[in-house]
């Protein structure tokens, strides 16, 4: 099975994420919220359904429901409530924004509309991952850089993704598969850094991800492939990124941990006195114990209580 807790995208989601060898029941759990004064929360179903040949549908950007245009149906989408699909296939995200040239892309998808069609579209994690690319390539993403989690009652995956701006239509991207007992999360800061490109059973991307940043002079050609950092590319690291969006990351991180000094390797980074990218946290690390779903909510409640970060 898979548990997702939502609420509506803002610029404070967070995403934490439980592999089915980390979770006390075998399951994949992620967490999915943002702290938002101003969107209205709704649970949106979208019943199964068979449609004929020529049939089209209506895309309306998610956040504002602005008419965005229209995209082929699949002759079969599958029944969808919230970010949850009939299969145990769910998506969630955090936005990261990313390069500021980047945005405003051509097309007619944002990530809200990119994530439900998929979620009637697809069965598993890395069908969503196939669907996901094909829908930008062919209808272009309009939104900002996103942070994707794609979870399957087998595996979960996260995905980064940022548009072409006006330079093109379509989009750039990454997905690493999360280890088998590991935990990960995201928080509006974009989080995979190195990636190899050559292990298509634990990471895929888009094939000009590298090139099209060589195209616009956000990376020198010269440099080999295997340094690229998507994260330090399209959106670099800065002392928000690390003290408000990362530091959420940090606070999960410290408390399941299998190192138990893992927060204190990375105090420095999330008080942003240490701001590089050689700093920044892994993508995921092995979890201490079983998380069982009651555990995720109570840390998605963490306030950084009893750490350098406290308030009080």
């Amino acid at each position: 099975s898979a548990l997702i807790c939502i609420l509506r995208q803002s610029l404070a989601c967070s995403n934490f994420i439980v592999t089915p060898g980390a979770s006390a029941d075998g399951s994949t759990l992620f967490s999915y919220s943002a702290d938002s004064g101003s969107l209205y929360g709704t649970l949106g179903h979208y019943p199964a359904a068979k449609h004929g040949s020529g049939a089209t549908r209506k895309i309306w950007d998610w956040d504002s429901g602005v008419y965005l245009g229209e995209i082929e149906e699949a002759n079969e989408t599958f029944n969808v409530i919230g970010n949850l699909n009939e299969h145990g296939l769910a998506i969630g995200e955090t936005t990261f924004g990313g390069n500021s040239s980047l945005a405003g892309g051509k097309g007619v998808l944002d990530y809200g509309s990119l994530i439900w069609v998929t979620l009637q579209r697809a069965k598993t994690a890395r069908q969503a991952i196939s669907t996901f690319h094909e829908l930008v390539t062919k209808y272009g993403y309009v939104s900002e850089g996103e942070s994707f989690t794609i979870g399957d009652p087998q595996e979960v995956w996260v995905l980064e993704m940022i548009g072409k701006g006006q330079y093109e239509k379509g989009a750039v991207w990454v997905a690493k598969r999360i280890p088998d007992g590991h935990v990960s999360g995201h928080a509006n800061q974009a989080r995979i850094q190195d990636f190899p490109l050559d292990d298509p059973e634990n990471c895929v991307y888009a094939p000009d991800v590298i090139s099209f940043a060589e195209k616009v002079g956000l990376w020198d050609s010269s440099r080999p492939r295997s340094e690229f950092s998507f994260a330090d590319v399209y959106d670099p690291i800065t002392f928000s990124g690390a003290r408000m969006s990362d530091a959420r990351v940090w606070s999960f991180f410290s408390l399941v941990a299998a190192d138990e000094d893992f927060g204190g390797k990375y105090t420095d980074y999330v008080l942003g006195k240490n701001v590089t990218a050689a700093a920044r946290m892994p993508l995921s690390i092995p979890a201490r114990g079983k998380i069982s779903e009651l555990d995720l909510m109570g840390h998605m409640r963490n306030h950084y209580e009893d750490t350098v970060l406290d308030p009080r």
